[in-house]
């Protein structure tokens, strides 16, 4: 027994180090941790299990004649802050991480085993996409992936981290994940590389410009997350996971809270400028509210006209909406409907209440917007918000004009409860463009079309420009001081604490994508 016993063991000191020495140091030289390494920095100490973790390749096919263990991909389980999780980790020292039918196998098993417990399931990737040794089954094997990736889809978190190349096919896993977390200079997701893009279309662009991580937190809407450095990217996956449940049967960890529930804001009663056509910054609101103003902005480098993200009121995870006057008024535009919409459903999914700012001027106009599908695309957030379950608030601090009100989770399409700072205006639209339509033939025959429409305008403010009408037939269930919104936002979600609302019996709706 004890032959046996070394031989198990000097098999599984082969397995923990599978690379040769030459991939670990050049792995090194670019300043990115090993697969194991990044495991044990994400997890807590000694928690990890390995599974297959003598599995090999089968293949023998020409350059696959070495058998290392691992097959270029780490899995199993463990915790983070004592909650179980699921990991794979793959290994660019084996076969530079490229993907075959083991690997596959190891992924579908540890996917498997996170949906059926009920455990969140996080892929740390770094491969050269599909073994081409190894032909059509490594093409075959990512189906398996992309299926159970839909499969867990609103039912358990799935969380996706680049720390290489992802490329070709294997982008589509981490963009059917809920968060994709990206490392400036050193991760990079694209369908084909820049050679191939300059033979196709004759573009010359860099890697990085192509690909880079600001590239798809700024541009494509594809990174939720990017951090300076693996280390740092990987800490906020941990504090990520903080705010999240298990599954979709869970609701998200509560902790004792540190800030007082019932403190005033006193400074958001003189953050909003005197003239309603200057802006101000709604993450100053946000902070006075949450919890210790502490706030994790999702996608933040996207769509800044919205601000999304995470928080916690009352020591409780809210997922946090507002429209952004510092970016073009906070209008909303094809981009920030996407993405909040995204962000409506993942809360919704994982039974993580919605809390919504509201100081919107309507959609962006313009051909363009129209041309590439504003209706359909602002359609995405209105269903989102139609289709929530979640308790819902709303906050109205300024401008809430035309269907960009209704859009932005009012009364009328669901919100449990609807507040209003006495600032708040709700109209069809904004005084000056509501005035040169309903007006327009007494103002060409005014002697003085100047002073008649100052006069139409101020008439107009003083009608629609404040929360009081909207507030007598309901849709407003309260106006109130601006510092004592955290209070109110405080006492709502306690009271909706208990929400419960099932949706009618269908396969699933069809939302405008």
């Amino acid at each position: 027994m004890r032959d046996r016993i070394d031989d198990l063991q000097s098999r599984k000191e082969a397995a923990r180090h599978a690379g040769s020495e030459r991939s670990v140091e050049r792995q090194h030289a670019k300043g990115k941790m090993l697969a194991r390494e990044r495991i044990d920095y994400l997890l807590d100490p000694g928690s990890f299990h390995e599974l297959d973790m003598l599995a090999r390749h089968r293949a023998h096919a020409a350059g696959l004649e070495e058998h290392p263990y691992t097959d270029g991909v780490i899995t199993g389980w463990g915790t983070i802050d004592g909650r179980k999780v699921f990991v794979f980790s793959q290994d660019f020292t084996v076969f530079g991480g490229a993907l075959g039918e083991v690997f596959a196998e190891k992924i579908h098993k540890v996917m498997d085993l996170a949906l059926s417990t009920g455990a969140p399931m996080i892929g740390l990737n770094d491969g050269a996409g599909a073994r081409i040794q190894e032909g059509v089954v490594s093409l075959a094997s990512y189906g398996g992936i992309f299926r159970r990736n839909v499969q867990s889809s609103g039912i358990i978190p799935q969380i996706s981290v680049i720390l290489g190349p992802c490329a070709g096919g294997a982008v589509y896993s981490p963009a059917m994940t809920d968060f994709i977390f990206m490392v400036r200079e050193s991760s990079h997701m694209f369908i084909t590389g820049p050679d191939v893009v300059k033979t196709v279309t004759g573009e010359d662009v860099t890697l990085e410009e192509l690909g880079g991580a600001m590239t798809h937190a700024s541009k494509s809407g594809v990174a939720t997350f990017v951090a300076e450095d693996e280390k740092a990217c990987l800490d906020e996956v941990r504090y990520l996971l903080s705010m999240l449940p298990q599954n979709n049967l869970e609701n998200p960890p509560a902790i004792e809270a540190t800030d007082d529930p019932e403190r005033l804001c006193p400074e958001l009663d003189s953050i909003l400028p005197d003239s309603p056509s200057m802006p101000y910054d709604m993450l100053q609101v946000i902070a006075s509210v949450v919890d210790d103003g502490e706030f994790m902005e999702y996608f933040p480098h996207w769509a800044k006209s919205i601000i999304c993200g995470f928080a916690r009121v009352d020591g409780r995870t809210v997922g946090v909406v507002g429209n952004q006057p510092m970016v073009f008024a906070g209008v909303l535009d094809i981009e920030s409907s996407e993405k909040a919409a995204r962000f409506v459903r993942t809360c919704d999914a994982f039974n993580i209440p919605l809390l919504v700012f509201v100081d919107v001027p309507g959609f962006l106009p313009g051909v363009n917007q129209e041309h590439e599908g504003i209706i359909r695309h602002g359609a995405k957030l209105l269903y989102a918000f139609c289709e929530a379950t979640v308790p819902r608030i709303q906050i109205i601090t300024r401008k809430a004009y035309g269907g960009a009100y209704v859009v932005m989770n009012s009364k009328s399409v669901g919100a449990d409860l609807a507040f209003a700072w006495p600032s708040a205006e709700l109209a069809v639209m904004g005084p000056q463009g509501a005035v040169e339509i309903v007006y327009r033939r007494e103002l060409q025959q005014a002697q003085d079309p100047v002073a008649r429409r100052a006069e139409l305008v101020d008439e107009y403010t003083r009608k629609y420009a404040n929360p009081y009408a909207a507030a007598e037939r309901g849709f407003i269930d309260d106006v109130i001081e601006p510092s004592e919104t955290r209070r109110k936002v405080v006492a709502a979600l306690r009271v909706l604490e208990s929400k419960r609302e099932e949706l009618p019996q269908r396969k699933h709706g069809n939302v405008p994508l």
